[in-house]
């Protein structure tokens, strides 16, 4: 049982992280302001005497201070998300994603250093935007970053995770602070809304309400879906695991479908016709809008590390989430 504090918390993936732990018998802290996650999506560990939540931003040095007095594990979720918040919102972006990483990071080094005996664990959620547009097939941990212009604002959100990578990874050189980094790869599932550019979520409400599903450019962008579980398995079992102690890991599904196609496997799922309709990204976004026509990542060394398999494939997500749609609004 240890101490475990959560940053994002009450947002899709820290909330199903949050219930994972508790489930597994640790105390666990969430701190969130609820920017973009929401207190609901941890309805279901309210009352527990294992869980805390601070509604406040991790960036208040005095809270995080406070926060890490007691926390064993630190998994840091707290991020902006969305391409659409991404496009709307740049500077708020870049302050979001480095400031607070820095903050912990630095106030997890000065506990390290004046109690070496029980170093604090960090795992820092990055993302598959850290690749940029890089042209291989399929994206290794260790492959190049390719950004786009500066001019172009959809890639400040990649290079400011990739920033909080060289922090954490700088931390674990220098100070051999622990830490682990999971690069996500379009996790789905249950709590997810479509509210800032979530493609399966947007595209299951626009079918559930009879509306065409609106796919950007021509629809031959190839991505991969994962489940939230499996996503959330795998980065407990990493941070577990003290083989994977200064490495960085895709996290994800390794099954490319292009964006055109998901549209169509939703329409099949609900067993209607419904219209798919074309939209441009300088019409969904802006006019300096660039996008990633293929974003495919090799797991090998996280099959190597865990031993990772999902449970779920992208059918079974699909009607999962349907299926829960039809509930709640029936």
């Amino acid at each position: 049982m240890k101490n475990v504090l959560v940053t994002g918390g009450a947002g899709f993936i820290g909330s199903h992280l949050t219930e994972a732990l508790l489930d597994r018998g640790h105390h666990v802290t969430v701190v969130d302001d609820e920017s973009t996650g929401n207190a609901d999506n941890l309805a279901s560990v309210q009352g527990n005497p294992r869980f805390t939540f601070v509604a406040s931003s991790v960036n208040d040095p005095q809270l995080v201070r406070e926060l890490l007095t007691e926390a064993q594990e630190v998994y840091h979720l707290a991020a902006a998300v969305g391409v659409a918040l991404i496009a709307r919102q740049p500077i708020q972006t870049i302050e979001t994603n480095i400031y607070p990483t820095q903050l912990l990071l630095n106030e997890l080094v000065r506990i390290s250093r004046t109690d070496p005996e029980k170093p604090r664990k960090f795992f820092l959620a990055s993302s598959s935007e850290v690749y940029g547009k890089n042209p291989k097939e399929r994206w290794t941990e260790d492959d190049d970053l390719v950004f786009g212009s500066t001019t172009r604002a959809r890639w400040s959100y990649g290079a400011s995770k990739a920033i909080d990578e060289f922090l954490t990874l700088a931390c674990w050189r220098q100070y051999r602070l622990p830490t682990v980094i999971g690069r996500f790869f379009n996790v789905v599932g249950p709590r997810q809304t479509g509210a800032y550019g979530m493609v399966l979520p947007r595209f299951i409400d626009s079918a559930l309400a009879g509306s065409p599903l609106v796919v950007h450019d021509d629809g031959q962008q190839v991505r991969c879906f994962a489940h939230v579980h499996d996503v959330v398995t795998a980065v407990i079992a990493l941070m577990e695991s003290p083989t994977a102690v200064g490495q960085v890991y895709n996290i994800g599904s390794d099954q490319p479908v292009s964006i055109l196609e998901l549209a169509q496997r939703v329409i099949d799922a609900l067993g209607c016709e419904l219209d798919i309709e074309f939209e441009s990204y300088a019409k969904a976004y802006s006019k300096d809008f660039e996008d990633i026509r293929r974003r495919v990542p090799d797991l090998s060394r996280l099959q190597a590390a865990i031993r990772y398999r999902p449970k779920y494939d992208l059918q079974a997500i699909i009607q999962e989430l349907v299926n829960l749609k039809r509930g709640k609004s029936s």
